[in-house]
Formats: structure tokens, sequence, C-alpha cells
């Protein structure tokens, strides 16, 4: 394992940060984070224990990403990026929550921003849901063998479509920002999928009700939703089935957490 370098010690590569302020900030399960502040310019410094690979994006795949992403306005600036250090423009706003999807007009903007989204230039890179379920059952400690093979199975039977396109693949509430236009944070993730997945996300994660599920669809797909739901179930399955795996490969997943998410998994999976 490599050693996580302190900002100091990483800083010698980006010689207009040297001497910035840095605080640390809370979250990152395989790197640190630091705000960094030099003047009136802030960035945020993460800095990771190795290289990233599967299922992850490298941060120099990352890097490409979200510097198209930026060009549109829908992403942060990226400063700096090598194999295990990634800086990026801090933006000011205020980052959703899940209640922000029950506010009028929130899911029309979020399907909006999807729409323009979708439509920037390939990454390059397709999703492989079957190669990340295998990196995460090769993590699972004694496994329900049940829920594994109903995961396996969903995985092993959604293939991606003809048309794909840049997907962010990690379309958490906290991942949203306001400011007051729509950025997206955290892009380690994206790469060429089914858009549907992206709407998948936002609907499983933020367990959205059916109400809540047509009016994203007819916001996305111009009122004509209604023809695409059996196909966002499908993604909805895949989802999940992502989830549960991802979730029991942590040793710190809460037995209940897993519990709730199987009973939805099984349900949607009958």
């Amino acid at each position: 394992m490599n050693k996580i370098h302190t900002p100091s010690e990483v800083l010698h590569k980006i010689p207009e940060w040297q001497g910035a302020t840095c605080t640390e900030l809370a979250g990152g399960m395989t790197n640190r984070s630091w705000l960094l502040q030099k003047g009136a310019r802030k960035a945020v410094l993460k800095v990771d224990e190795r290289p990233r690979g599967v299922p992850f994006n490298t941060r120099l795949a990352e890097a490409a990403v979200q510097a198209v992403a930026a060009e549109a306005g829908l992403a942060s600036n990226v400063l700096f990026a090598d194999s295990q250090v990634y800086l990026t423009e801090f933006v000011e706003g205020a980052a959703w929550n899940p209640d922000s999807l029950d506010k009028e007009g929130k899911i029309e903007q979020l399907a909006s921003a999807l729409r323009r989204l979708h439509s920037l230039p390939q990454s390059g890179r397709s999703f492989n849901a079957m190669e990340a379920a295998g990196l995460y059952v090769q993590r699972i400690n004694d496994p329900d063998k049940r829920l594994l093979d109903i995961c396996l199975e969903v995985v092993k039977k959604t293939r991606l479509p003809n048309y794909l396109c840049c997907c962010h693949n990690d379309l958490v509430a906290e991942n949203i920002l306001v400011t007051p236009a729509l950025k997206f944070l955290d892009w380690e993730y994206a790469c060429d999928n089914d858009p549907l997945f992206d709407l998948a996300t936002v609907v499983e994660h933020h367990e959205l009700d059916e109400t809540h599920v047509q009016k994203l669809l007819d916001a996305y797909f111009d009122g004509s939703g209604e023809r695409w739901r059996s196909k966002l179930a499908e993604q909805q399955r895949l989802y999940l089935a992502l989830f549960w795996l991802w979730l029991a490969s942590r040793s710190d997943s809460p037995d209940r957490a897993l519990g709730s998410l199987a009973q939805r998994l099984i349900t949607n999976c009958s």
C-alpha cells in the first residue's frame, strides 16, 4: 500500500498552490481530502491510498470526463491530476439532500441537467457491471448465496443498449450541487452507459414513489415518459443488485440496511 501524503508533500507538484492553508475534510473511503485556500482562491485536494482502478476511473480518466463536463457548466474545473492526486476548483453552493427531490421544480431541474450531461461526448470507456459485481463478490465474507445468485443473475441479464452516452453513474443527492445552476460532484464512476441508469440511481437510492418516478421520466422525455417505464425498471433492478453487492462487500455495513435493501431487491425481481 502506498503512503497517503500530506498536502505539503503533494503541493510541490503544484507550485501555484504552495503555501495554501489546508483544512481536512470528512469522508473519502480510499482517500483523504483537504480544502485549500490561497488568497481568494479555493480548491479541493484528494490524495488516494493507491492508484485507482475498476470499478473507478483512473484519476486521469476521471479528469478527462470532468473537464468536458466543466466546459458544459456541469462540474467544477480540474486543476491538476496524476495517478493518486486530484485537485479541483472549489465551487460555492449547497449540496442537495434526499428531501430536495420533494421540492417544487427540483425534479424538472435535475432532468434538464441530466439531458445536458447525456449529450456530452462519450468518454471512451463503457460501463462494465459484471466486472464491478465480480470485484464486490470477491470482498464479501460469508455471503447469502440466494441473494448473491439473484444479484449476479440481474447483472448478467442486463445488457448495454446500442446507444450509450456519457453518464455520471453515482447520482446520489449529495453529489448534486446548486450554484445556483446544478453541477455534479465526484466523477470517479463516470463512463459510457445506458442513460436510464442515472435515472434509476436517482429513483432507487432515494426510494422515490411512483408519482415522483413518473414526474422524472416525463421531465426527461418531454412528457412521453410512460413508454420508457419498463426500461427504467430494468435499470432499477441493476442498480439495486450492484448496490447490494457493494454494501455487502463492506465490513461496516449495518445488517438492517442490508436486510432492507435485500427485501427491495427481491420485491423488484419477483
